[in-house]
C-alpha cells in the first residue's frame, strides 16, 4: 500500500520532488566546490586505509574494501579525482532537473556506500535513507522535472528498437 502511494500518487510525487531537490543540492554543492576548489582524494583514501572501519573485536569490518582502495583506487587516483566531484556534480544536476532520476540516485547511493564503506559517516545515513525512497519511487520522484518527458521519450524510442529487432 505504501509503494502504491510511494510510485503513483501525484501528493507524494509533490513531496519526492521536495527531497529530491534537496538532495541535488547537496550533491551538486558538493560536487562543484571540489572542481572550483581543487580536489584530491589521496588524503582521504589514505586515511581510509590507515583508520578502517572496526567492529567491538577490534577487527577491520569491511577488509575487502580496504584491499579495494589500496589496490586500485589510490594507485588510480587521478581517475577518483576526476569522477568524484564531476559524479557528485552530474548526481545533483540529474536530481534538482528530475532528469534521468532514478539513474542519478542509484550513482548516488553507490556514492554514499562508498563514503560510509570508508568510514565517514556524516550525514550518509540521511542521505542513505532519502536515497532510497526516491529509488523505490521510481518515475514518480521525477515526475515534476524533466523526467515527465525524458522517460516517454526513452520508452518510446527504446520500444522502437526492440520492434526493429524481433521483426
Amino acid at each position: 500500500m505504501f509503494n502504491h502511494f510511494l510510485r503513483e500518487n501525484k501528493i507524494s510525487a509533490a513531496i519526492l520532488t521536495i527531497i529530491r531537490l534537496y538532495l541535488g543540492y547537496a550533491w551538486f554543492t558538493a560536487g562543484f566546490h571540489k572542481i572550483t576548489g581543487g580536489f584530491d582524494a589521496s588524503g582521504f583514501l589514505k586515511g581510509a586505509i590507515a583508520n578502517p572501519v572496526k567492529g567491538p573485536d577490534g577487527n577491520m569490518v569491511y577488509s575487502w574494501y580496504v584491499h579495494f582502495l589500496e589496490s586500485f583506487a589510490l594507485p588510480n587516483i587521478d581517475v577518483f579525482n576526476f569522477i568524484v566531484p564531476w559524479g557528485e556534480t552530474l548526481i545533483g544536476l540529474g536530481l534538482i532537473l528530475g532528469c534521468l532520476t532514478t539513474a542519478a540516485m542509484f550513482f548516488g547511493l553507490v556514492m554514499n556506500f562508498s563514503f560510509f564503506l570508508a568510514g565517514t559517516v556524516s550525514h550518509n545515513p540521511t542521505d542513505i535513507f532519502l536515497g532510497f525512497i526516491i529509488l523505490t519511487a521510481g518515475y514518480n520522484a521525477g515526475r515534476y522535472g524533466l523526467d515527465h518527458w525524458v522517460v516517454p521519450f526513452i520508452r518510446k524510442t527504446v520500444g522502437k528498437g526492440k520492434a526493429k529487432a524481433t521483426a
